[in-house]
């Protein structure tokens, strides 16, 4: 980013815009005061964007407007602010702004992320509401999620012995199952582990979903300053059409290979529940607004969305529990009561397992996968009584809301106990994980199916301890879905017998 000063100052005498230079007019709360051309993107420099957007919210307040080069900002950071933007303003800030990471990764901005509010979009939430998040379909591919974690449990066990303790990674580990459960729930086909037919393909198909995740989470200054985009000094346009390219040629292969492999099935099993399928059945019945391209846009939105995130909670609740163990120990006391020792933890045993639960929301308060989010108005609104014009940017500090002293007791402090049996805790705007409103998280009840079974798995199934003496290291790393800066790694040792593990599914 360093180039970015050098060309604002170069064209200084060129170009300098009143819009930067003086505050609006309008009332407005105080902001600290913008360089010129470049506004205040200097201040958002130093990562990572929820800590650094934090400290100018603390400073300058709940509500602050402020400038990225030529597109006006408005930053709020309370659980009031935030329910005047998702609640009293839902329409006017349903849209996302028009990043250049949309046209490319995004299919033109026609995709369910990138997409703006309107008839498009209605139809594409309805969709991915009905036909793909539903409980009838998540309950489906259930069988799918839990031969996954199955899977999981006995590579871990065939690789341990029952005395001594052996080092496990964490970060590898659960993006590789992710990856699995949402490649056989859309495409009934997996990319690690055991037959897996095409190695090569798996690798590149990784290498386009963690680069994916760093172009749409990388501060790209030609979406603040236009101009910059002649040149793409940094580089990151060029990449994105590579990408962009990789992954379109990706999706219509599986595409493809469904459809082919449809022409020969007739029958009602299994396989038709898989999701690329039950998209091209909707292709069949409206052929000119389900094109491939839609079909990709929403598969692609479901895998982006649902690896990365869920891997990445799970990740931030082990090391929370490595660092807290009596509560690790709580949590497998639960599952010990209501499950027992002679059979797995299921999905049908998670309502019964609010401890459990409770560490998944302690584990999304403290480190939520979208820490800032966001929206774009798409007409003049009021929030906390500043006029905001149509067209601003809105961003969403949730990581700041989760931790403010204001709104949380020891807000700090890792205490899943906070949660036991206060349902207020978790109304309002307090706790907002997936956001609220319209552009709410669609994938919610998956992730947390997928993160509450694979956790209470691995807790029932497992003795953990830190890697040391020392406390588990809870640095946050730079990303779109807050990682960890260095990837987990703890001591495992078998709980259960063999016979209890590597029974057949």
């Amino acid at each position: 980013m360093e180039i970015l000063y050098i060309v604002a100052f170069l064209i200084l005498f060129i170009l300098v815009s009143k819009k930067v230079l003086h505050r609006s007019k309008d009332n407005k709360p105080s902001v600290p005061f913008p360089l010129p051309v470049i506004g205040h993107l200097h201040l958002i420099l130093k990562k990572p964007l929820h800590r650094t957007l934090g400290k100018l919210a603390k400073k300058y307040g709940p509500i602050l407007f402020l400038q990225y080069g030529f597109r006006k900002v408005v930053l709020v950071s309370s659980p009031s602010a935030i329910e005047a933007c998702l609640a009293k303003n839902d329409i006017a800030f349903a849209n996302r702004p028009r990043f250049i990471v949309g046209e490319y990764l995004g299919y033109n901005y026609t995709s369910l992320v990138w997409a703006s509010y309107g008839d498009h979009w209605r139809n594409l939430r309805r969709v991915t509401a009905l036909e793909i998040f539903s409980s009838y379909r998540l309950q489906l591919l259930s069988s799918v999620r839990a031969k996954e974690i199955r899977s999981l449990l006995q590579q871990l066990f065939g690789n341990l012995d029952n005395k001594n303790f052996r080092k496990v990674e964490f970060k590898t580990m659960f993006f590789e199952l992710m990856l699995n459960i949402l490649m056989q729930m859309i495409a009934g086909k997996k990319f690690y582990g055991e037959n897996v037919v095409d190695i090569d393909e798996a690798k590149r198909f990784r290498h386009t979903v963690i680069e994916t995740f760093y172009l749409m989470g990388a501060l790209n200054a030609s979406d603040f300053l236009p101009f910059l985009r002649w040149f793409d000094l940094q580089g990151l346009e060029k990449r994105m059409v590579k990408a962009g390219k990789q992954r379109d040629t990706f999706w219509q292969s599986l595409i493809n290979e469904r459809r082919e492999k449809n022409r020969f099935t007739t029958g009602d099993g299994e396989e038709n529940n898989i999701l690329i399928d039950v998209l091209l059945s909707q292709q069949k019945l409206d052929p000119e607004y389900y094109t491939d391209e839609i079909v990709k846009g929403i598969i692609g939105v479901m895998l982006t969305a649902g690896t990365e995130t869920s891997s990445g909670t799970m990740e931030w609740a082990m090391s929370l529990l490595l660092n807290n163990p009596e509560f690790l120990q709580k949590a497998r006391d639960e599952i010990d009561q209501q499950v027992g020792m002679e059979r797995l933890l299921e999905e049908s045993d998670l309502p019964n397992l609010p401890y459990l639960q409770n560490i998944i929301n302690e584990t999304l308060r403290l480190y939520p996968t979208g820490p800032v989010v966001i929206h774009e108005s798409s007409e003049d609104c009021n929030v906390g009584g500043f006029h905001v014009p149509s067209g601003t940017i809105l961003l969403m500090n949730f990581w700041a809301v989760h931790r403010d002293p204001n709104v949380w007791k020891e807000p700090m402090k890792f205490n899943p106990e906070r949660f036991q049996g206060v349902e207020g805790e978790k109304e309002g705007f307090k706790l907002i994980p997936f956001g609220f409103g319209r552009r709410r998280c669609p994938g919610e009840a998956l992730a947390m199916r997928m993160v509450g079974l694979t956790l209470g798995s691995l807790i029932q199934c497992f003795e953990w301890e830190r890697f040391g003496d020392e406390l588990v290291d809870m640095s946050e790393g730079a990303g779109l879905n807050l990682p960890r800066a260095k990837p987990l790694v703890a001591m495992c040792r078998p709980r259960l017998t063999k016979k209890n593990i590597m029974a057949p599914f």
